[in-house]
């Protein structure tokens, strides 16, 4: 501490600079004394001798002889460079006249600072050397006020030296920027030394007003000069690695700088001057990221080819995306996409949230760009409607499906990625991108051919932007506007006309999109004005026309064109009359909803509200009020009960509000007295039960309720699905409700809260629906354990035999069939219709009741005292009595059968059907099926002529099933029954389910595809050898590695194909593997050992790679490629393409199979044991180095996409709150085996390949799981990778661990040999 009025050994210090200056005396001599007079008192290097030197020169002693001084000071360790620097570019609290402040006015010393900076800067590992590195990295913070510019959460020296780099190149661009007059001074205080100059007075008026122009010129040649080092900072090895750490955790200061060198680049008039640099050379340093890392793998290296060729031959269904083009990198997508269409189950999360997640990961780690994501978007979309332009018939998921996907739900996703742009600019590149990927999509018109069924809304689609070119009103639907027939000139349209308007409709495009060259064939040149008048539509009645019944078919018929016309009809179903509100929700439920799919997520919305209709102002009624909107409720239910309707509920992610809707639904209508009706306005009377089995079957659609409550799978890792509970669905549901950082971003999680909201505002439970938690207990006891406690004389007893009597009122002796052992029984002996009134219990009393209704009847027939017919008749009464009794119907035989207690019985044509008619026939084709997907099943029909046989819950289910009738009315029943009918039979031994399906055919002929086709998925069921043979064959096809002529060259079309049906070929048509596999895979049970078995093979699908595709290529270049370094590179990259291709495939299977548990013990444990236990003992089977080295590869892109499918990229879904854990267990078992804790088995190539892959992927596309990982483990990694030799991937990897890691990956740059 100095002491006003004493003399200090710095005033010595000043008194012998003065001499020597005024002496003249040699640098070095100065240097000498100074190093002696300090010695006894001052520690070299001193910061305090750095700030009197700059204080004495800074400006009373501007003299070439002082820089001289300071220079020698520096080179003898006397100051530290890096202290001198900080202390010549900022202003410190003692003196505050610096150099780079007042560059303006000391141009010469400016000019000095530049060559100091220059030979200093660039040897900074020179300078931090020694036991003095810590304090002077203190130092230079406090003179430059890191901590506080920077908020620095650490005081460690590399931290504070990869500030200090960032400090002095941040100070020369911004000092470039000003003097070109590109900036204007900042207002943030924090930086504006950086930018400022600081005039003043100066006693040499020489100084400042040379005349002859020479200190003009040295202004420009110091601008120069400090561009140069500008560019020199992002070239240097060292430097830019350090400025690295800056781009990998100071992410808007880094962006900013990247915005300033950019316009410095494309502004500066002084770098045209320079003879070194030019713009072009700047703008590329800064634009990529070579500075900061080579490319140190080739798993890394592939990311370059991005870009979206060879969509294979599309002139043929089967040629969609064929050979492992680049495009097929895009197949999770497409795997996705189908996986969504299958009726089976509905998927609690919307659509749009999981294909926006797909999409950013596979955008990353294929290193594409945004247009080539969205054009992989639209080719996936347009393929998954190629493949099933005319579907087959059955109760399974259609085209309409199929098109919200494409035209709604991929819109709606490219919307929530342009949304979700940090800024302005950002979304507007994105929209740049979209634009440029439809203009693109044009190229595929074998893509773009549109259905038939949708033909119509194309050409509306294509006239409206003629129309809208040729200066017509295009305010109105198409429809409303002209006719077509009427149109002058060809106006075909296609899919992309029905993008673009879905796009537009969204606001992520507008009419500019008209103009695009080829969009339109040409112009209108007279518009008519007088337009013929057609039948009442949307435009009459958003302008006031009633909702008659003639607007009313026209408007069920056509779907809405605009928000505002469904906004329309939804505020008459919710204001109007009971009448109107009847009718709006009719129009609701009609074409808007199924093929409105610019207004769909809306018609959505709309309809899941009128579910939860408001509590009246003036209601005072001790029942619910739900009973008041009988009609209008039972209209919705009824008319959103279609596969096809459900699907699109599931897509838009409604399932758990639509769930959580119908619960207080069913709790008061089955609560309710039957007796009371209601009339419709079409003159149907509707009663509670219909009310209640619409609303109870639709709710039964959305959780597999009749599987066990536990699905089977191993450990605590069960089956995909297992999860769909009402307990999960409200769980989703409620989930809803929580506010998001991100909620007023994402447009379809704000839609999904706000539905919530309007229902309820809090969270909602299945203890809040008594009833129906009654009835679920009961489901659950029912299917684990058999039927018991039915006590005699108890309501249920007496509602079991009021019941029995009802269904078997013409049956003699019907007191058989009494369900207890009382010896006595109510029924009379041979009631008729007239003696036993139908009864009047609440639906939920007879739903408890009905298990034991049914197994008194399965009892008598067992012991003939009902023969089958009877009892298929008497089981269809009760369902035709109360319709929601089928379910439980649905969840005895489900139990029943999975027992094993009941004889099997002759399906003889005698007491049961006989399937024998088509059985044959039946058993032919499921072998086709087979076959052609490369699974070789022998007949496992039982030999002789026995007659087929089934177990008695199954033949009294199928009986019952059969007995209903193929239409409108039935389907949301058969829709319910049919997938448990399946679900059941293919538990069943071999033949039972093609005996179903026989027994199917003879009643609906026209769903023959479809049947067969169900039957033929049962056989993995029951043999898990089929189940391994048909995922090799999905492999072989996708890599082309076999000769059939279905796979061609492999790719998404050799995996799905065309679809299925029989009206391709004149039969049944060949049925791609992975359509196949999708469509049975839920069904398996151990889902843990088909993920190892899909691992296995993406193992051994490396060497099949290999020799398939290397050797052959090596055959080639024998013949003609001279140039060997030329063809091991086209061999190589063609290998890693395929192996991408393998892990993308084997991912997307994993994923889709097992979920986020499969996943997560895949990463854990799976991938971790086959490293331990490979057995490298038999030399002869050892792989070559180069199928090693691949094997390795593939496993690192198979891990990263496993767990970026499961947890998403960035931190938006609840899985990824499990990454840490799992990732980091994963990463900890690498660390522990490089450090030689463990010993892996596998070769070594195989090893360093996959450790080095996996975090070449991790740095390159995931640094935000990088971020999350344990310091020490990023340290341990490092440190292996650096023994290998795989420096640049090693500080890679350090630089993207925070500030805990920083001060690691610097020591390691500045000591690592450039």
């Amino acid at each position: 501490m100095v002491v006003p009025g004493r003399r200090t050994v710095w005033d010595g210090v000043i008194e012998l600079t003065k001499m020597a200056q005024e002496q003249c005396v040699d640098a070095r001599l100065w240097a000498s004394h100074l190093s002696a007079t300090l010695k006894p008192f001052v520690e070299f290097p001193s910061t305090e001798l750095a700030e009197v030197l700059v204080s004495y020169i800074c400006w009373d002693n501007n003299l070439p002889l002082l820089w001289k001084f300071l220079e020698r000071a520096m080179s003898l360790n006397l100051v530290s460079p890096l202290v001198l620097l900080a202390l010549l570019a900022h202003s410190s609290s003692l003196v505050s006249c610096r150099v780079v402040p007042n560059r303006s006015t000391q141009s010469a010393a400016y000019r000095i600072y530049l060559e100091l900076l220059k030979r200093n800067i660039f040897r900074i590992k020179d300078h931090i050397t020694g036991p003095h590195y810590e304090n002077v990295m203190d130092s230079v913070a406090n003179i430059l006020r890191l901590p506080e510019l920077f908020r620095l959460e650490t005081s460690k020296p590399g931290v504070l030296l990869v500030e200090f780099v960032f400090k002095m190149v941040s100070l020369l661009l911004d000092a470039c920027l000003r003097d070109e007059g590109l900036i204007e001074p900042s207002q943030d205080s924090s930086s504006q030394w950086l930018i400022k100059s600081q005039d003043m007075e100066i006693d040499d008026p020489e100084r400042f007003n040379e005349k002859n122009g020479s200190h003009e010129k040295l202004q420009t040649l110091n601008t120069i000069m400090a561009i140069e080092m500008v560019a020199e900072f992002l070239r240097n090895t060292v430097i830019s690695r350090l400025l690295y750490l800056v781009s990998s955790n100071r992410a808007s200061s880094w962006h900013e700088f990247v915005r300033r060198v950019q316009v410095l680049g494309e502004n500066s008039m002084a770098l045209r001057s320079s003879k070194v640099l030019t713009s072009g050379d700047l703008l590329q340093l800064i634009s990529n990221r070579r500075f900061g890392y080579s490319d140190d793998s080739k798993v890394v290296s592939l990311r370059k080819s991005n870009a979206i060729v060879d969509f294979g031959s599309l002139a043929s269904f089967a040629g969609l995306c064929h050979g492992a083009s680049l495009s097929s990198l895009w197949l999770p997508l497409d795997l996705v996409f189908e996986d969504a269409m299958d009726g089976y189950q509905v998927n609690p999360t919307s659509a749009i949230e999981i294909i926006t997640g797909l999409a950013k990961t596979l955008k990353e780690i294929n290193g594409s760009t945004w247009h080539d994501t969205f054009l992989g978007l639209w080719i996936a979309a347009l393929r998954l409607v190629q493949r099933e332009r005319d579907p087959i018939e059955g109760p399974i998921p259609r085209l309409d499906t199929r098109l919200c996907m494409s035209l709604c739900i991929v819109p709606l996703v490219v919307a929530n990625l342009i949304e979700e742009g940090e800024n302005e600019f950002v979304m507007e590149k994105l929209r740049d991108d979209l634009i440029t990927s439809l203009q693109v999509l044009g190229e595929f018109p074998g893509l773009l051919a549109p259905p038939q069924c949708v033909v119509s809304a194309a050409n509306k689609a294509a006239t409206k932007a003629i129309m809208f070119l040729s200066g017509g009103n295009v305010g109105k639907s198409c429809s409303d506007v002209i006719n077509l027939k009427d149109m002058p000139i060809n106006c075909s349209g296609n899919m992309r006309h029905l993008i673009v308007e879905a796009c537009i409709a969204r606001n992520i495009l507008d009419t500019s999109a008209y103009s695009w060259a080829g969009y339109v064939n040409g112009r209108i040149n007279q518009i008519p004005h007088n337009l013929p008048n057609e039948v009442p539509c949307w435009s009459s009645f958003v302008k006031g026309a009633p909702l008659n019944a003639a607007m009313v078919n026209a408007l069920v018929s056509v779907p809405a064109s605009s928000l505002v016309e469904i906004e329309k009809v939804y505020e008459v179903a919710v204001k109007g009359s009971d009448d109107e509100k009847i009718s709006a929700a009719t129009v609701l439920c009609g074409a808007s909803l199924t093929r409105g799919w610019n207004i769909q997520e809306h018609t959505v919305e709309f309809l899941t509200r009128l579910l939860s209709p408001p509590v009246p102002a003036d209601y005072s009624g001790a029942e619910s009020h739900l009973i008041g909107y009988a009609c209008m409720l039972n209209v919705v239910i009824f008319g959103i009960g279609s596969v096809d309707s459900i699907q699109i509920f599931s897509l838009h992610g409604m399932v758990p509000q639509l769930a959580c809707s119908l619960m207080p639904i069913c709790e008061a209508f089955g609560s309710y007295t039957p007796s009371v009706s209601w009339t419709l306005p079409s003159g149907e009377e509707i009663s509670a039960y219909s009310v209640f089995s619409n609303a109870f079957t639709l709710l039964l659609k959305l959780w597999r309720f009749n599987h066990p409550p536990i699905e089977h799978g191993v450990g605590d890792v069960p089956t995909v699905g297992s999860q769909l509970t009402p307990e999960h669905l409200l769980s989703v549901r409620n989930s809803h409700l929580v506010s998001s950082e991100t909620l007023n971003r994402d447009r379809n999680r704000k839609r999904l809260s706000e539905v919530a909201r309007s229902a309820s505002s809090q969270p909602v439970f299945v203890d809040s629906f008594p009833k129906l938690k009654i009835w679920y207990r009961q489901h659950q006891r029912c299917i684990a354990s058999t039927l018991s406690g039915l006590t005699p004389g108890s309501p249920v007893h007496q509602t079991v035999e009021a019941l029995l009597s009802m269904m078997f009122r013409k049956v003699r002796g019907s007191q058989t069939l009494n369900p207890v052992n009382s010896g006595t029984s109510s029924s009379s002996g041979a009631a008729s219709e007239d003696v036993v009134p139908r009864p009047e219990f609440p639906a939920w009393d007879i739903l408890k009741a009905v298990p034991y209704v049914v197994d008194a009847a399965l009892t008598a027939c067992t012991h003939g005292r009902l023969s089958p017919r009877e009892l298929a008749t008497g089981l269809k009464d009760l369902t035709d009595f109360l319709p929601a009794s089928l379910a439980t119907i649905v969840s005895y035989f489900s139990a029943e059968v999975s027992r094993g207690v009941w004889k099997p019985v002759f399906m003889n044509g005698m007491d049961w059907p006989n399937p024998a008619a088509n059985l044959s026939n039946v058993e032919e084709f499921i072998k086709k099926i087979l076959a052609t997907t490369g699974v070789d099943i022998p007949s496992l029909a039982p030999g002789g002529s026995s007659p087929a046989t089934l177990p008695l819950p199954l033949a009294a289910f199928v009986s019952l099933t059969i007995t209903y009738k193929i239409d409108k009315a039935s389907e949301r029943f058969l829709n319910l029954a049919g997938p448990a009918l399946e679900c059941l039979a293919a538990g069943c031994p071999w033949p039972c389910m093609p005996i179903v399906a026989s027994l199917w055919t003879q009643k609906a002929k026209r769903w023959f595809d479809f049947l067969v086709f169900s039957a033929s998925r049962t056989v993995f069921l029951h043999n898990p050898d089929a189940v391994v043979q048909l995922l090799r064959n999905c492999f072989s096809a996708t890599l082309g590695l076999n000769a059939a002529p279905m796979s061609n060259d492999g790719g998404v079309g050799a995996l799905l194909g065309h679809g299925f049906g029989s009206h391709f070929y004149g039969g049944i048509s060949p049925v791609a593997p992975g359509i196949l596999y999708l469509r049975m895979y839920r069904a398996l049970r151990d889902t843990v050992s088909v993920t190892e078995e899909i691992f296995s093979l993406l193992i051994h699908s490396v060497e099949d790679i290999a020799q398939n595709r290397l050797s052959k290529e090596n055959l080639k270049r024998l013949k003609t490629v001279k140039n060997g370094s030329r063809y091991g590179q086209s061999s190589l990259a063609t290998a890693m393409t395929q192996v991408k291709l393998a892990a993308s495939l084997s991912a997307s299977l994993v994923w889709l199979t097992g979920g986020l548990g499969v996943v997560h013990l895949l990463i854990k444990e799976t991938i971790p044991s086959w490293f331990l236990s490979v057995d490298k003992s038999d030399q002869e089977q050892r792989p070559s180095d180069l199928v090693a080295e691949l094997r390795g590869h593939a496993l690192a892109y198979f891990v990263v996409l496993c767990g970026a499918f499961a947890w998403g990229v960035d931190s938006r879904s609840a899985a990824s709150k499990r990454r840490q854990g799992i990732l980091g267990s994963h990463l900890q078992f690498l660390a522990n085996a490089l450090d030689g804790k463990i010993s892996v088995g596998c070769e070594t190539a195989t090893w360093r390949a996959y450790v080095s892959g996996l975090v070449s992927l991790m740095v390159s596309c995931l640094p935000r799981w990088v971020a999350e990982i344990d310091a020490e483990v990023l340290k341990s990694l490092s440190n292996g990778l650096r023994q290998w030799g795989k420096d640049e991937l090693a500080i890679l990897l350090l630089s993207m661990g925070g500030v805990e890691t920083m001060g690691d990956a610097v020591d390691f740059i500045i000591h690592l040999r450039s």
